[in-house]
């Protein structure tokens, strides 16, 4: 949990004067109000690093300390709780957060939040504007009022490699060398993660049979590879059980559909990096854009499937 950016270059005060901080980020990452339950003493710190459009933020007040706002307005923040504790408050809601607990606000979100004196955070601010953007690309469809996430509390564990995900942007944001194409692409990749790992009022396009062929089922994993699909979910949309599913899968294919999709995924994979006009600079980048995380484990399967190292593919493209 200590691995988001660490980088002092990247601090912007230390044992600084609470209000002092607390004015950078009203400047910054949003308007709030603090109120401190002690006297006021040096003891804040903030780290802050731009990327891209995304705002990375760590902070400390040293002192319990109640954060408030009325809304987010143009923004979300996704907050990781380091260290300490957290008390999230939203009208009949409420969550005590500990260390390893995410937090999600969405832009008309009432901000309410109490931390320990020992408390440390990691904020994100992700601009309206980039979600909506995602959701425009992937075709997924908002309500009127607005894309909103529904649940606002998660454990990181559960995320499959988000934190992950979080640490290398931290790392990029905070690397001598700079290209904003790179971190655009980094930006898109973590916004989509968020719209696919957390629960969300999006509707997805869906299959349009009440009762898919396995073309149809095929050709829906090949337009979104890009998205986690999983076997129940194709089940879902293709208006079957999951035995059916994979009945279908077997007859057709001799695959499990998680494996049928992970083997499509891995092939997209070695296309882009064999292709000399593909954009991505490494192969970190172009594992994480098709939901490969913990990018030992998708070497070892990438070996497997192709006879050799991502790498070795990328450097005979190159």
């Amino acid at each position: 949990m200590e691995e988001l950016l660490t980088d002092q270059q990247s601090a912007v005060f230390n044992l600084a004067d609470p209000y002092a901080v607390s004015g950078y980020v009203n400047e910054h990452l949003g308007s709030h109000s603090i109120h401190l339950s002690r006297s006021q003493a040096l003891v804040s710190s903030l780290l802050h690093r731009k990327f891209a459009h995304l705002d990375l933020c760590r902070i400390s007040y040293g002192s319990d300390v109640r954060v408030t706002s009325p809304a987010l307005e143009n923004f979300y923040h996704l907050q990781v709780l380091l260290r300490g504790h957290c008390l999230w408050r939203n009208f009949k809601q409420e969550h005590y957060l500990s260390a390893g607990e995410m937090l999600i606000i969405n832009p008309d979100d009432r901000v309410d939040l109490t931390g320990s004196a020992d408390c440390e955070k990691f904020i994100l601010k992700i601009p309206t504007t980039v979600m909506e953007s995602i959701c425009r690309e992937q075709h997924w469809l908002t309500p009127g009022q607005g894309l909103r996430f529904v649940e606002p509390c998660y454990r990181l564990s559960e995320l499959k490699g988000f934190f992950d995900l979080l640490r290398m942007v931290c790392a990029e944001a905070e690397a001598s060398e700079h290209v904003p194409r790179i971190q655009e692409h980094y930006m898109q990749i973590v916004a989509t993660k968020m719209l696919v790992l957390m629960r969300t009022n999006l509707t997805r396009p869906e299959l349009n049979s009440s009762l898919a062929t396995f073309e149809q089922i095929a050709d829906y994993i090949r337009q979104n590879l890009k998205e986690d699909i999983c076997g129940d979910e194709l089940a879902r949309q293709a208006h079957m059980s999951p035995r059916s599913l994979y009945g279908l899968f077997e007859r057709s294919v001799g695959l499990t559909p998680n494996r049928y999709i992970r083997q499509k995924k891995l092939e997209r994979v070695h296309a882009c990096l064999s292709d000399a006009t593909c954009g991505y600079r490494n192969v970190t980048e172009l594992a994480m854009d098709y939901g490969f995380l913990h990018l030992g484990r998708f070497s070892e399967i990438y070996r497997r499937q192709f006879g050799e190292l991502p790498t070795d593919t990328l450097k005979r493209r190159q």
